[in-house]
Parts: structure tokens; sequence; C-alpha cells
């Protein structure tokens, strides 16, 4: 969990963010008027500019105000979103010798696989194992990645790279700039996917799934499961986001956001639930970014 100077576990901060998601969840703090914006892409490459300009201005006003919009009919089928989540579920449900074999904190390898990767700048630690994937831009070989997992892993940052390509346009119109401005800029070459788990917790009272943070990137495309739990900070209310099947959630990182002028904050956290019910979440994160962030 963290510890202070004392030596003894560092709790405030981590309770502090129970209480708030308690009450979030219990409708004392959260505003069902508050929703953030799910914009539909079906029409993008309609030939009438006006239709086209419609959803640029949709992109910029969530952006102003929330940082985060979800999209829906973005071109990645629902069978692939499926897959990639049965992918994360089924190496994560591998037997503990075989991951083993992965878990590492070398941040040379194209596929890491650990527990808690920022475990050595939290003050308390999340509830939560990850895996990343560099996809992007370097060529990795099969053999690098989980044999569980690969295949979807590889198909779906094909997929990701267009919809990375198409956001970037976008958020340089609405930016007001020219579509390629943000790609010349090398801000969709490369790729990263942070796929979480969050196993059952035998005192869930005591930790949270994933801290508060804000995402240090340019822009983080986000897959939740069913279940959900992702909550983002908005007129300093925690506000859930409710997952809508198909859709995928976009977040302005924080080397996009000062182009709009607006700041944020978002967390997942373990709910009693999955203890209760042995319900076990996962998440997949893939992460567009200038080439050179994560050297």
């Amino acid at each position: 969990m963290g510890t202070n100077d004392t030596g003894k576990p560092n709790l405030d901060s981590i309770l502090s963010e129970r209480k708030a998601f308690d009450e979030t969840k219990a409708g004392k703090a959260n505003n069902p008027s508050h929703v953030i914006p799910v914009i539909d892409l079906v029409d993008i490459d309609n030939k009438d500019p006006s239709i086209h300009q419609g959803i640029v201005n949709k992109i910029k006003e969530a952006c102003e105000t929330w940082g985060f919009f979800q999209i829906t009919n973005h071109g990645i089928p629902l069978s692939v979103l499926e897959e990639l989540k049965d992918g994360v579920k089924r190496f994560y449900e591998q037997d503990t010798e075989v991951k083993k074999a992965l878990y590492s904190r070398d941040k040379n390898r194209s596929f890491i696989y650990n527990s808690n990767f920022d475990i050595y700048s939290l003050p308390a630690l999340n509830w939560r194992d990850t895996f990343i994937c560099y996809l992007a831009p370097d060529t990795h070989k099969p053999e690098d990645f989980p044999v569980v997992c690969r295949d979807i892993l590889l198909e779906y940052g094909k997929y990701m790279m267009d919809l990375g390509t198409l956001l970037f346009e976008l958020l340089s119109e609405a930016l007001g700039l020219n579509p390629n401005h943000l790609k010349d800029m090398d801000c969709a070459e490369g790729l990263v996917a942070l796929c979480h788990y969050y196993p059952p917790c035998p005192e869930p009272e005591l930790t949270v799934g994933t801290t508060k943070h804000s995402d240090t990137d340019f822009l983080t495309v986000l897959l939740q499961d069913h279940i959900g739990d992702l909550q983002v900070l908005y007129e300093d209310k925690w506000i859930d986001i409710k997952p809508v099947p198909g859709a995928l959630i976009v977040n302005v990182g924080d080397l996009l956001q000062a182009s709009f002028l607006y700041s944020y904050v978002h967390i997942t956290i373990y709910k009693k639930l999955f203890l209760l019910y042995h319900n076990e979440q996962n998440s997949t994160w893939h992460i567009l970014t200038n080439k050179n962030v994560f050297k």
C-alpha cells in the first residue's frame, strides 16, 4: 500500500479516494445529468462538409469541456473488441508459473508484465496487474508476445493505428489547424497497449484498482469491459463513465491538453462487487504518442 516518512502504511490518500468513489456509487456525489459526450463517427467520410464539421465541433467541445469523449462507429469491428478482451483475460487466467516467466520491469522489452508498473512513483499501490506491449513504431517479432493473445494484439494494433491517425486529424481540425498538423509532429507514430486486470481483493475497502491520475501521453483510447467503474473528475465531482457496447473512450493526454487549456483527472476503482461475485475486470488502453516519449 505504500509508506510515509515514518515507515508506516500511508492509507490517508487511498481511503479518501475510496470514500469519494463509494459516495459517487451511492448517488451522493454523482450528478446523473453529467454524461461525457458520445460521438458517432458513422458519417465522418460524408461528402457534405457541414456534417464533417459538425463532428469536429463536437470533438472540440468535448475536449474543452471534459477532456474525454466516447466514440461509436469508429471502424473497429465489435468481434475484434470482444476478442481483445477475451485475449487479455486468457493471459491473466494462465497458471502463475506460466506468467512468472514473463514478469519483468525491463523497459527495453517489447512485452512487459508486472504488478504496479508505477510502484516506485505512487504513494500507495493499486490492486491491479498490467501487461504493456510496444506495438509501434518499431516492428517487433510476433514471438515476443504471448501465444494466448498474440494474434489479437497485433490485429487490434493495426486497427488502432488507423483510428489514431483519424483522431489526430480531427483534433487538428478542432484546433483550427491543417488536418495533418499533429501527424506531421509525429504524434501518431507510437502505439503502446496497457492491458489491466483487477483480480478479487480480500480487503477491497483498503484499496482501489487505479488511483486518480492523468495520462502522460498525447492521447489514450480505452476499451472498457461491461463492469466499467471508470470515473472522471468534472467540476470537482467524480462522474461515472458508463460502458457503451462497442464504444471506445478517448482521453486527451497531458502532452495535448494544454492546447485545449483544460485539465482533468480520471480514476478507476476496485469495488466490492468483484469480491462478492468473484468477477474479474480487465481493461485495455492504447496510448498514442510521439515515438520518443517512452525512450
